[in-house]
Formats: structure tokens, sequence, C-alpha cells
């Protein structure tokens, strides 16, 4: 009997607002998790509680950053400027969509060897696998094609979350791309980094600087996040502010500085004219976002994040604890007894949709097809 399908919201910027989840109960269980976990520790496998689980799996946080957008091509939109100088903008544009408010004190499942998550939204079809759980740090892989502007994207990420005694401080590792075919240009990008402060002041926030490179062009884009400063993690001051520049990459000549908030607007200010432009305003693109509903249940893989943990997701939902730990423990069982029996016939793991290859130190992930094909879940008009 096949599993259902369980979906949720995605976590939107007017979610924030009536988000109860830094209550001092639930800082208290955050707390004695960590009372015997020592300042430095590698938090990889950590294990949490579903009382402590959002009601999605990291594949499906991954895969909303690209598809889940309130009706905005922003994709889209970067192959259909003319000019080099605007398409860059719109990259930058674009990859700031990708920054999502977070939930302190909740976390999305661990996802298992094979897990998939397939979503459509227009005409951006988007893919996400959990390519390995042998490496260490477990490596997931993203692919999303733009049919209409022909524009391919691929992230492959994987991240080391250090425990600092008053924060956890999660390195994002694993590049971005994005390839404007029409255009022959390649972007390339590298993540943000994840902190969470403790003590004395709560919360989640993106930090670290984030680079984007177009080689073909030799144009090039720094974006600070402020909250990377020691003091706004104990503060909160500054903690989604943004400063930045576009320049020639040779040259290093200025062309725009760039500034605002993340989760507010975000402005270019060309140094030649002196015009300033709003390049990104968060209420128009990650507010109100939409539920994605099961447009063909019989093509729904049964890897799919949503079928996997759906008892999970569903007892968390209603706050039915023990069903939602049985599900949980269903779901890790299966995957040791997997590993188990790969083992016992001396087989490795093969991703189905993606290559896991060395890049030097780091991973890198090769999508095995040349477009992602339009998915049985996908976001409503």
């Amino acid at each position: 009997m096949r599993k259902q399908v369980v979906l949720v919201k995605p976590f939107s910027l007017d979610d924030e607002k009536d988000s109860e989840h830094t209550t001092s109960n639930l800082i208290q269980r955050i707390l004695s998790l960590f009372k015997n976990v020592r300042p430095g520790s590698d938090l990889t496998n950590f294990q949490l509680p579903p009382q402590l689980n959002l009601p999605r799996s990291q594949l499906q946080c991954y895969g909303e950053m690209v598809y889940s957008l309130n009706g905005q091509d922003l994709l889209g939109e970067c192959g259909r400027r003319d000019k080099p100088i605007e398409r860059l903008k719109s990259i930058v544009t674009w990859n700031l969509s990708t920054l999502r408010p977070l939930i302190f004190g909740l976390a999305p499942y661990n996802p298992i060897v094979g897990e998939t998550h397939h979503v459509s939204n227009g005409y951006v079809n988007v893919l996400v696998e959990q390519a390995s759980i042998s490496h260490h740090p477990p490596v997931s892989a993203l692919h999303a094609t733009h049919e209409k502007e022909n524009i391919d994207v691929t992230f492959c990420q994987y991240f080391t979350p250090k425990f600092r005694g008053a924060y956890v401080d999660v390195e994002v590792k694993g590049k971005r791309v994005v390839k404007l075919l029409n255009q022959k240009e390649t972007y390339e990008m590298n993540q943000p980094r994840l902190v969470m402060t403790i003590l004395p002041v709560t919360g989640a926030h993106w930090a670290g600087k984030i680079v984007i490179k177009c080689l073909e062009t030799g144009l090039e884009a720094e974006l600070q996040l402020l909250s990377d400063s020691f003091l706004s993690r104990f503060t909160g001051n500054n903690k989604r502010s943004i400063k930045g520049k576009i320049f020639e990459s040779s040259s290093g000549r200025r062309l725009y500085e760039l500034f605002g908030q993340w989760d507010r607007t975000v402005t270019a200010k060309n140094l030649k004219t002196g015009e300033v432009e709003v390049i990104y305003n968060a209420s128009e693109n990650i507010a109100e976002l939409k539920t994605p509903i099961v447009k063909n249940m019989q093509e729904v893989s049964e890897s799919e994040s949503a079928m996997v943990w759906s008892e999970v997701s569903e007892g968390i939902m209603k706050q039915e604890w023990e069903k939602a730990r049985e599900g949980k423990r269903d779901v890790e069982e299966k995957q040791r007894e997997s590993r188990r029996q790969r083992e016992a016939s001396g087989q490795s793991w093969i991703p189905k949709h993606f290559s896991v290859v060395r890049a030097g130190k780091d991973w890198d992930c090769v999508p095995l097809q040349p477009r992602v094909p339009q998915a049985p879940i996908v976001v409503p008009l």
C-alpha cells in the first residue's frame, strides 16, 4: 500500500509574525539537548525528537528556495535581459530570493539516501536528490531548468554544523551554478553560512559573503550579509542587512553599489549616473507562498520526500507525537536495513539522477539528464 503525500505550506516572510517557536519552553528543551555536547562538536548526525522538527525534509526546504516564489519568474528574467550587466543584476535578484526566513529551534528532517523532491512552478522544474549519506558530510544535489528561457541551475550542498557554546555555526559548502544557455553565460556563486544563536538572544540568520562571478562577461558581484559581525550575533542588529557591489573582475572598477535588507528591499546605485533602483522586494516574492499540490498521484515517486516522511509530518501537524516518533523510527530503520543489504552484497549506493564527484577537497554534483521533466507535484497558479 502506497503512502499518502503530505505537503505543507512553505515557510514565508509573513509567517514569521505568527511564529510561536521561540517560547521559553522550547528554549529549555533545546538547551537540554546540548547539555552533554562539547563546544566544537560536529553536529552533522545529531538526531532531534519530532517535537523539534519542521514537518518537511531538508530536501523540501532546499527545493523551495528555487520553486517557491509568489508568482514572480525571477529566474526567467535573467535570460530575458539584453545587456550583460542587466543579466548579472537579475542573477543577483534571483539569488537574493533564495534567502528565506528561518525558524529558531525547529529543523527539517535529515534526508535519507536516495530521497528525492520533484516540483514544478510554471516554466521552472526542480529536482532534488539526497545523492549520498556515506560521504562526510552528506551531499544533496539540486537541478532546475527553465523551459522557456533555456536556463540550467545546479546546486551541490553539504554542510558542517559546529556547536560553539553560545551558538551553532553551520558552514554551507558546495557551489551554485546558473547557465544562461541562450547567451552562453555561466554564473558561479557560493552559499552563505547559517548561524543559530542560543545565548543571550535566540535567533537564526544567514551570514557571510556571497560572491557571484561570470567568466564570459568578466562581471562580478559581492554581497556581504552584515550579520557576520560578532556583535550582531548577540544583539540581533542588522541581522538581515546587505551591502555589496557589482564590478569588473579584471580592473576592479565598481559599477554599482548594493544596499538594503534581504527581507525588505535591496537597492542598486549606478555609480556612473547616480541612478538608484530597487532590484529586489521580498514582500513581492517570498510572502504568501502557496502550498504545492499533487497533479498526478500515479507519477509521484516512492522516494518523494513528501511521501517518505508523510506519517511523521502528519503526526507533527496533528501534535500526535507518538505517531510522529514511530513514523520517524520506521523511516530510519528502513534506511539502516537498506544499508545492511548493500553492505552484505558488497554494493555501494549509486544516485539515480546525479553523478557525485570529488572536486579537489570539495564535492560536485553533475545531473545525468540535460533537462528536468515536469513534475507530478506543482505550485498552483
